[in-house]
């Protein structure tokens, strides 16, 4: 599992933040803190945390109208200049935070993939699991902007027939949903990459080793994943469905890449997935990044190095399975 600490920056970085007493804290400070930390993220301030976008790119706000609700995406295009009019791959993204969290945080990434695929990010502006809001309402949001874009493709610039997802932390769960979905609703998906997934919400969720040895790690606790969990799955929910690692029948998927830093809580429950889908027969490639922590991904102003050799191999993973 690794013994290293986290990078300095990212222990300042915690340290200069007071921490929350996340599962005694009543729904209404919940919801203040949330609105609160998905602004600091969106700030262009936040830019020396989560890494600037690629120059090149476009990015925009868009409405999905669904028969039942609006949905907003973040939409990150390469300039006509570098691509023309042809029809590009799809890229769809679900950003990480599972209580707090906004696409806008992954716009170094996204920005940089779409320009380098080249390809279209939509990235979902999901719903964040809250009281009365369980983490199937993320995944539905995730399945139901997918087959929203893939199905009006034209109108979108998107070739149907190369498609990927691509989702972070709470994120990853949503998008391994939805591949087992795609497989089973015959919508064409050619990779997914899930980056230090959570996908195991279940009640052995967490009784992983890594759980133990990182659960006080700066960017992702054990009281954290307890509130998520609890707010997740209440009463009477199915953790099942929403937990991937647990599906029925693994098979048949999407070639996957399976990210995992060492030093996160999660790290075991990457390895398990991409051992599960390896033992389904899906081609599951596993890239583990010694010394990196939870959501090194979207930090990439502290962990350039990390965050960088993990941006590359998800690039050339995608260039491979989305060419034309």
């Amino acid at each position: 599992m690794g013994t290293h600490q986290p990078p300095l920056g990212v222990r300042l970085l915690q340290a200069v933040r007071k921490e929350p007493d996340w599962l005694t804290m009543p729904a209404a400070t919940l919801d203040a803190f949330r609105e609160a930390e998905n602004r600091r993220r969106s700030s262009p301030l936040m830019r020396v945390v989560t890494g600037f976008p690629d120059r090149g790119t476009m990015i925009t706000w868009q409405d999905l109208p669904l028969p039942d609700r609006v949905l907003r995406v973040r939409v990150y295009r390469p300039s006509p200049a570098r691509v023309g009019a042809d029809a590009l791959p799809l890229v769809l993204h679900v950003h990480g935070g599972g209580f707090v969290g906004t696409a806008a945080q992954s716009d170094w990434i996204n920005s940089h993939l779409a320009g380098r695929l080249p390809a279209v990010v939509v990235s979902v502006e999901h719903r964040l699991v809250a009281p009365g809001v369980p983490m199937s309402a993320a995944v539905d949001d995730g399945w139901d902007a997918l087959r929203h874009v893939v199905g009006d493709a034209a109108r979108w610039g998107v070739d149907p027939s190369r498609v990927a997802l691509f989702g972070e932390s709470a994120g990853g769960a949503v998008a391994a949903v939805s591949a087992i979905r795609a497989r089973e609703s015959d919508l064409d998906v050619a990779a997914q990459v899930l980056v230090n997934p959570c996908v195991d919400l279940t009640a052995t969720a967490l009784d992983y080793p890594s759980m133990a040895a990182h659960g006080d790690s700066p960017t992702l606790t054990l009281a954290q994943l307890t509130l998520l969990r609890r707010l997740a799955v209440p009463d009477g929910a199915d953790a099942g469905a929403v937990s991937p690692l647990h599906a029925d029948d693994l098979g048949r998927l999407a070639p996957a890449l399976v990210v995992v830093p060492t030093l996160d809580p999660l790290a075991d429950q990457g390895r398990a997935y991409a051992r599960a889908l390896r033992a389904a027969g899906t081609s599951a490639t596993l890239h583990v990044h010694p010394g990196a922590g939870h959501a090194f991904l979207s930090m990439p102003g502290m962990v350039p190095a990390q965050a960088k050799a993990a941006r590359a191999q998800i690039a050339a993973f995608l260039g491979r399975h989305l060419a034309g």
